[in-house]
């Protein structure tokens, strides 16, 4: 998900209005297999290799290993079904399905705290515009929840009612609390039981990339959609990345890998949103993985900067890379500097992560540098 630009304005919107046009574009110029190829690149897929004729001289035949080689009708169908899966994503998929997860939610100010609202509650979501609504959980009526931001050293209040049909329970998870804030049922608190409430009060101490989940049967209930972004920004306005990197683009991005599958900010490819830079701009993305397992994100065309992990900088032990596995629990912090032009797959280099026999999915999106 956008979160915001250099001018403070919704990179939603900024998206919403570039992205369909710079896409649209390159099918201008190289038509829809143009673009396939590029959101494609180094997939492994195309055409099977030309097969060596067998010599004609008599002699008694060897033994020969089978191996299943798909029929060209079947070669012919993936990649129809491939370009099919991409137009979809060309077209601005991600912008038809609402409601949208991970915006920012502003905080009401009750003297010098800042006060969040939130619900717990059954949801219908989907993972993309063909595959049937799922029965999952949200916060706010959205998976992710809504984004909350605050500064290093406000007051917190978050205030949760559960509308669920079970019990749970919530966990900053990343944020040095208050033992009784911790937020783990039979632990640290009572469940917050169908029908209640809990508020979680403490001074956000630690900046940086951070979440907020179900810690109450937590594999079930993060793996519905009970996860959301919390993000606190330095005290120090220049160790922002705005200000430290000069970054145009702040991009959240959360990834989960039970119900519905394989999803990037709660949409699987081709619903996923692209990234979308002009040429020079440099991008700042916070992978947050809230699934149970390992995910190394792969970006087509440039490399990453790595210079925060769970909210801690770097420093001297930043790194470049090209693919990064990040675990689950981890936050990576990534800064990109947007030197070429075009569209660059980013996605899982877990193969079925990503690719199948009917084109791409899940964990695929694409930065779209103009």
């Amino acid at each position: 998900m956008m979160v915001d630009d250099a001018s403070g304005k919704g990179g939603e919107e900024r998206a919403a209005t570039i992205a369909r046009r710079t896409l649209l574009g390159a099918v201008g110029f190289a038509g829809i297999g143009g673009v396939a190829a590029a959101v494609l690149g180094a997939t492994g897929r195309g055409a099977p290799p030309a097969q060596t004729p067998a010599p004609t001289a008599a002699r008694t035949p060897a033994p020969r290993l089978v191996v299943n080689t798909p029929a060209p009708t079947a070669m012919v169908d993936h990649d129809a079904n491939a370009a099919a899966v991409v137009k979809r994503f060309v077209d601005g998929e991600w912008q038809r399905i609402t409601p949208r997860g991970g915006q920012p939610l502003a905080a009401r100010v009750d003297g010098s705290t800042k006060v969040f609202d939130m619900t717990i509650e059954h949801i219908k979501h989907r993972i993309d515009a063909k595959r049937e609504p799922l029965d999952a959980l949200g916060y706010n009526g959205v998976w992710p929840g809504p984004l909350l931001r605050v500064v290093e050293g406000d007051a917190v209040r978050a205030t949760f009612a559960n509308k669920l049909h079970e019990s749970t329970g919530v966990h900053f998870h990343g944020q040095r609390l208050p033992n009784k804030m911790d937020g783990v049922p039979q632990v640290t608190q009572d469940v917050i039981r169908a029908g209640g409430s809990f508020t979680y009060e403490f001074v956000a101490r630690t900046p940086g990339s951070h979440m907020y989940h179900s810690h109450h049967n937590a594999t079930d209930q993060v793996g519905r959609g009970l996860l959301g972004a919390f993000i606190v920004d330095p005290k120090d306005p220049a160790e922002r990345p705005e200000r430290k990197y000069g970054v145009t683009q702040d991009v959240v991005w959360i990834s989960n890998d039970t119900l519905g599958g394989f999803s990037i900010n709660g949409r699987g490819f081709p619903a996923t949103q692209p990234i979308v830079a002009k040429l020079g701009e440099r991008v700042y993305i916070r992978f947050m993985n809230e699934g149970v397992m390992s995910h190394p994100w792969h970006l087509h065309g440039m490399p990453m900067r790595v210079v925060s992990r769970d909210g801690y900088p770097l420093g001297s032990a930043a790194f470049t890379c090209d693919t990064l596995s990040v675990g689950p629990g981890e936050r990576w912090d990534v800064v990109v500097e947007c030197d070429e032009s075009g569209v660059w797959a980013f996605h899982c280099h877990v193969l079925p992560h990503a690719e199948g026999i009917d084109g791409m999915f899940g964990m695929v999106t694409a930065l779209i540098v103009s």
